[in-house]
């Protein structure tokens, strides 16, 4: 049997071994997936696998804190970005072992040019993707509204930038009046896509109550601004139904949102004149319109007081020829209601005559009628006279000055007066 090695004499082996075969530095590229500074920087490098759901290989890595800050430096410099998790990038390495650490790579310089083509491709990526959605140019669409008033800002609370931004939008030289409000939300690091979305969906939950959206940050470095870099909020921004301005970081900045944001301008401070100057501009087209329409009445004005000065002068005479025409239309209107008067009395006076001649013959057949009734009623009452009954040998007798009709209403002792045709008689009943 072969004499054992410890576990530190196989390590030193393969130290050795690494050493002698290994000696070069080499150039790699990786993705990296693992990233912490401590003085030293300590990271750990991947490879995925095609379909990018798999790792075909990792090692660790580190920067000495002897070259860090020269090699930091360089890359922010050049790509306007900090080494982050994610990024792909291109280093220089030595290969080391160390028997108690194990196998790791040095890392002695950085191409920051390979990694600003990575972002470039990862940000053509993202604008292909908006532009295969449709969605690309949405918020640019949006029509500004003329009354840009109600200002809806998402920005660090204690920021310079949004205090710069207010400040000017409040001391205004028009004295303008707006009603901004602060949606708080994150401007560096890894937060700023949650928060600045959190910060959307809340404005889009009271969107009638603004005119516009407004994300601002002020200056700072260049590298901070990588949370604005990403798919998703891109995706936010392009579809809000509100226009969406922005003023992130310095005029050379330049991210994805300001692609496809409704307006970019360069600093929160332009962000602000950029909505004065609008309602500027709305202003002055307001006070156009006041001025041409007060001139417009001052025309008006003096055309129909033209107008009626020429009817004034004119109406004496048109008044003479208006009573002319009316008193000739009044004279034939009476002479036609004259001839009228005359033809109705001729019409009237004709059945006038009839009426007499109607009314002679029905008199006369009333009153002979009437003669015939008179006789009739006269012989009636000369019948029923008491003397012509007396005369026919009839009596009439009374008691108590009442005519006696029934004999037994009579009682004995009561006086009755019979009357003849020749005088009356008194009894007694017995």
């Amino acid at each position: 049997m072969e004499q054992a090695l410890s576990l530190y004499e196989l390590n030193n082996l393969v130290h050795r071994v690494i050493e002698l075969n290994m000696g070069d530095e080499y150039w790699i590229h990786a993705e990296i997936s693992e990233l912490r500074v401590n003085r030293h920087c300590y990271l750990e490098f991947a490879q995925k696998n095609a379909d990018g759901n798999g790792l075909t290989a990792k090692a660790r890595g580190q920067i000495w804190a002897s070259s860090w800050p020269m090699i930091k430096l360089f890359f922010e410099k050049t790509t306007g970005q900090a080494l982050s998790v994610g990024m792909e990038v291109l280093v220089k390495v030595q290969v080391t072992f160390h028997e108690l650490y194990g196998y790791s790579l040095n890392v002695i310089d950085i191409d920051p040019t390979y990694t600003l083509g990575d972002i470039t491709r990862k940000r053509k990526e993202i604008i292909d993707q908006l532009r295969a959605e449709g969605v690309e140019n949405m918020n640019k669409e949006l029509q500004l509204p003329r009354l840009l008033q109600r200002i809806a800002i998402i920005s660090a609370a204690g920021a310079a930038g949004y205090g710069d931004f207010c400040n000017q939008l409040t001391n205004n030289r028009r004295g303008l009046v707006f009603s901004p409000k602060l949606f708080p939300a994150t401007m560096q690091g890894n937060d700023v896509e949650r928060t600045v979305i959190a910060a959307l969906n809340k404005i889009a939950q009271e969107a009638d109550n603004w005119d516009a959206v407004v994300i601002i940050r002020g200056g700072g470095a260049t590298t901070d601004l990588s949370g604005f870099d990403t798919l998703a909020l891109a995706e936010n921004v392009a579809q809000f139904p509100l226009p969406v301005i922005t003023g992130i970081g310095h005029e050379r900045d330049d991210t994805i949102i300001d692609m496809i944001s409704h307006t970019r301008v360069k600093t929160p401070t332009a962000a602000a004149e950029f909505i004065i100057r609008h309602q500027e501009e709305e202003l002055d087209h307001v006070e156009d319109l006041a001025d041409r329409l007060s001139k417009a009445t001052g025309n008006i004005l003096t055309t129909e007081k033209t107008r009626l000065q020429m009817a004034a002068t004119r109406l004496p005479s048109l008044y003479a020829n208006f009573k002319l025409r009316e008193e000739a239309r009044l004279e034939r209107t009476l002479t036609h209601i004259s001839h009228a008067i005359e033809q109705q009395i001729r019409d009237e006076g004709g059945k006038t005559d009839i009426l007499e001649r109607r009314l002679a013959l029905y008199a006369q057949t009333l009153i002979s009628r009437n003669s015939n009734r008179l006789e009739v009623l006269e012989n009636k009452i000369k019948n029923a006279d008491p003397e012509r009954i007396l005369q026919m040998g009839f009596t009439l007798t009374r008691s108590n000055g009442k005519v006696v009709k029934d004999a037994s209403k009579l009682k004995p002792g009561d006086r009755i007066d019979t009357t003849f045709i020749n005088g009356t008689l008194t009894s007694i009943v017995q």
